[in-house]
């Protein structure tokens, strides 16, 4: 089922020759011969039949018209319209709405358990698909979103322990764009198009909340101690290369050691060093 364009005609045009039509009827019920009277009373009726044809479609609103439950078409022409009387109509909005997902418990890729939200973003684009191949548009689009939503947290861990893994903690964008695809292909069939859809809400569920904190904060020690230690390193490298080539002094393999020891402890340590000065012979 695909959207169709209807050709309507402008209500107020029409509205004015209904009226002028129902004046002269009139006319000739109170004026004319019995035998114009009968005319004009059918015309009368016929004109207040006609007057049901008209309808109001507002600004991003689309009327969905049916004639004895076969679809006709769709009328997205704003104000006072008027088509065949025969025609039912069902109208819906074609504006941008959003909503914000309830907070699913999920368990994330690597099997840890997380709330988690999203709010989306989405508009009607097809009208008769809206209609006709959903039975109510409006809840498929909330329920297949939380399917969407727990279809793609199970797909990422919450936090990456590896660079440049993706994870639903440091990676919005493609969290984002892989939400928003999954929901495409979903709402489709319901001529939805989701605008965008982004998380509202990420943590890890209540009862294991302070152990993940910890094991967040064990690997954010591990990781500044080991930029500290690369860093250390080449400082102590850079160190004894220019000593070597400036000729300031030569150290057997002895004290090379123990300088760069010395220059480890001093650059890698949490707390200042108490410095110690040697008042006797280097060696």
């Amino acid at each position: 089922m695909k959207e169709l364009n209807l050709n309507s005609r402008s209500g107020i045009p029409t509205l004015l020759g209904l009226v002028v039509s129902l004046i002269v009827a009139l006319a000739v019920v109170v004026t004319g011969p019995p035998a114009f009277k009968i005319i004009g009373v059918i015309a009368i009726a016929v004109l207040l039949f006609c007057a049901a044809g008209f309808y109001m479609v507002e600004p991003n609103q689309a009327a969905v018209v049916t004639l004895f439950g076969r679809y006709v078409g769709s009328v997205k022409e704003a104000g006072l319209r008027w088509n065949n009387p025969f025609f039912a109509k069902k109208k819906l909005s074609l504006r941008v709405r959003n909503f914000e997902s309830g907070r699913l418990k999920v368990n994330e890729l690597e099997g840890s358990p997380i709330e988690i939200a999203a709010v989306i973003v989405w508009r009607v684009v097809d009208s008769a698909e809206a209609v006709f191949n959903v039975d109510d548009y409006e809840s498929f689009v909330h329920v297949q979103s939380e399917s969407a939503l727990r279809a793609m947290a199970t797909s990422y861990p919450y936090d990456s322990h590896d660079d440049g893994g993706i994870s639903l903690r440091s990676h919005q964008a493609e969290i984002s764009q892989h939400l928003k695809d999954e929901l495409d292909e979903r709402l489709t069939t319901a001529g939805v198009d989701v605008v965008d859809a982004r998380i509202s809400h990420l943590a890890y569920a209540p009862e294991i909340a302070q152990a993940m904190l910890q094991r967040q904060q064990a690997g954010a020690v591990i990781a500044a101690r080991t930029r500290i230690v690369e860093g250390a390193v080449g400082m102590v490298e850079m160190a004894l290369d220019q000593l070597k080539s400036k000729g300031v002094v030569e150290l057997d393999n002895e004290r090379r050691a123990a300088m760069v020891s010395n220059l480890l402890v001093v650059l890698c340590s949490d707390r200042a060093a108490q410095p110690v000065l040697n008042a006797g012979s280097l060696y």
